[in-house]
């Protein structure tokens, strides 16, 4: 692994020199062969198993790694916090990536930092392991995600409700650059950090922003905002819900980042919340667009300097671009939920339409990924078929007329939704007993079956039945904790 440290360079503003901490009987309990090839780590190191704990659980420094803990802010739940930061975790560095992406590797769970406040910067096994089995299944999803390289048990105990065995979990992202850490330098009326900032996320991120673009804090706005649309349209298609979408956990790169609270919805339903600390439902799943167009507020706010001197002609550049993100959402959201009822365009079959599913989907409490991949099936099986229209009723009938209408043949249909709607996803249930029995044994083989069947969400294989079933009570009461 060849680091290639970059945002050490900003210079000390922008983090806290800080080395993880030793741990007691470091042992490897995952580690992601196919991500150490991408990252081009040596054959050396990813045969020699003693070694690979003693790295990603900070008891070795990788050579060429220069760990520092990120300073950045955050609103968490809608309340400003100016100094947050990297409290448990600490950044080793960078490297190229085989397709000559700069990547981040990050340490979580390594102890505490200047930015811990009250926490003693430690990761029990279970929350590692969630973090590490759905970001896989994200990537199979075909959801941009950050990765996880491996999780290793530390030997040492964590206090959270009970007492738990430690863990670290090694992360790989894009850059961990977040809406909070614009809102760190703004908060302190630092514009020319702010300046550096922008400059180095768009060198970094968004290269097509060439030096001769006029006004590129603005377009780089624009460009934070499409990835964002993006991902959370991605995260709609699957049925997943955050959590906690506070500006600290939105990357500006588009990934997924930060898998404490976050469930997959199982029963369709708005409204649906997991998340322990999420008492008003404030990002609930359907809510997760509206906080993110208000995340992108929270960063235009940070970047009206940049823009223009004259906060108000800022301003009124910033305001149509914020206000423009429902509409471009709402294009995309349809888009994507046209192309999992089989159609490449959205005015083949309507918002309408699609509206009437929805509603039938929550007053009939139906699954939302059975129910897409029975649509799916019905399309060459009949008992499908039957079992839809009993469900579905007229619907069902006038969306196979649009099909014909449309002159999309079954096979054309059925390939475009095959690659939409996945026939298997981490449903909740599964991943607690999986982490439940990881916890008390250090046995992974249940957890490696697991990860077999997620990372191949489009296809039957052997095993994938067997975690396909929606929750015997519908995750009702199921709730998600943080894990700090």
């Amino acid at each position: 692994m060849k680091f290639s440290n970059s945002y050490i360079n900003l210079g000390s503003d922008f983090f806290q020199a800080e080395l993880p901490e030793k741990v007691s009987k470091p042992k490897l309990l995952l580690f992601n062969k196919a991500l150490a090839k991408q990252l081009d780590m040596t054959a050396q190191l990813t045969t020699d198993d003693e070694l690979l704990a003693d790295f990603f659980t900070g008891n070795q420094i990788l050579p060429g790694a220069q760990p520092i803990a990120l300073a950045y802010a955050g609103h968490q739940f809608g309340g400003f916090n100016p100094q947050l930061g990297d409290g448990r975790a600490v950044l080793l560095g960078e490297v190229i990536d085989a397709n000559g992406q700069r990547q981040d590797i990050q340490l979580k769970g390594s102890g505490r930092t200047p930015f811990s406040r009250q926490g003693d910067g430690k990761c029990a096994i279970g929350p590692a392991l969630r973090e590490y089995i759905m970001s896989e299944a994200m990537q199979a999803l075909g959801v941009p995600t950050s990765r996880c390289l491996a999780v290793a048990a530390t030997g040492d105990t964590v206090y959270r409700e009970t007492i738990k065995p430690g863990a670290v979990v090694t992360r790989v992202a894009e850059s961990h650059i977040r809406v909070g850490t614009f809102q760190y330098f703004a908060a302190r009326g630092n514009t020319q950090a702010l300046k550096q900032l922008t400059q180095y996320a768009i060198a970094r991120h968004f290269p097509e922003i060439t030096i001769d673009v006029e006004n590129r804090p603005l377009e780089f706005l624009k460009a934070v905002i499409a990835k964002q649309i993006k991902l959370i349209v991605s995260w709609m298609r699957v049925g997943f819900i955050h959590g906690v979408m506070n500006t600290d956990n939105n990357s500006i790169s588009g990934e997924t980042i930060d898998f404490g609270p976050c469930a997959m919805m199982g029963t369709y339903h708005p409204g649906t919340v997991f998340s322990s600390i999420d008492t008003q439902g404030r990002y609930a799943f359907a809510n997760q667009p509206h906080i993110a167009q208000w995340n992108m507020a929270r960063l235009a706010e940070c970047l009206l300097p940049l823009i223009d001197e004259d906060s108000d002609k800022a301003l009124a550049l910033v305001e149509p671009i914020i206000i423009k993100f429902s509409a471009d959402f709402d294009n995309a959201y349809f888009t994507m939920l046209a192309n999992k009822l089989g159609f490449t365009d959205l005015d083949l079959i309507g918002k309408e339409s699609i509206e009437q599913l929805l509603s039938l989907m929550q007053d009939l409490e139906l699954d939302h990924t059975i129910t897409f991949a029975n649509l799916t099936l019905s399309l060459t099986s009949p008992d499908h078929a039957e079992q839809l229209k009993a469900h579905l009723g007229n619907w069902y009938e006038s969306w196979r007329l649009a099909l014909n209408q449309n002159n999309i043949s079954d096979a054309q249909a059925q390939k475009l939704m095959a690659q939409n709607n996945p026939v298997v996803i981490p449903r909740n249930h599964h991943v607690e007993a999986i982490l439940a029995h990881c916890e008390a044994t250090l046995d992974m083989s249940l957890a490696n079956e697991f990860l077999q069947v997620l990372r191949a969400p489009y296809q039957v294989l052997a095993n994938t039945q067997k975690y396909q079933d929606a929750s015997a009570d519908n995750d009702q009461g199921y709730r998600t904790f943080c894990g700090t």
